[in-house]
């Protein structure tokens, strides 16, 4: 390994970088902020994937589908058990597809 000469560029970099008084500047130049929000307000939005287009109108079609089904089946919903119709350990099944020979 080669030994350190004191007056190698490297080691007087170093000591000139200790001699250097150490500023600290906390506040941002003026106009900075409103520069910043500016730029991001006027920067042009990426295109849209065809998902993103279409998922809020899905999800309205979805709403209005679930409201029209349960409107259509209010009445089957509000309805009372009729005891004919509804036997107590009877198939579901078979009471909704009705006998079949």
């Amino acid at each position: 390994m080669k030994p350190i000469k004191p007056d190698h560029s490297w080691n007087r970099l170093i000591a000139a970088a200790r001699r250097v008084p150490a500023e600290t500047v906390t506040a941002s130049p003026y106009g900075f902020a409103t520069r910043i929000a500016a730029l991001a307000m006027a920067a042009e939005r990426p295109g849209r994937s065809l998902f993103e287009r279409f998922a809020l109108r899905a999800v309205g079609v979805a709403s209005l589908l679930a409201l029209a089904s349960v409107c259509a089946n209010i009445s089957v919903l509000t309805a009372e058990a009729d005891e004919e119709n509804i036997v107590i350990g009877d198939d579901p099944v078979a009471l909704l597809l009705g006998p079949i020979e």
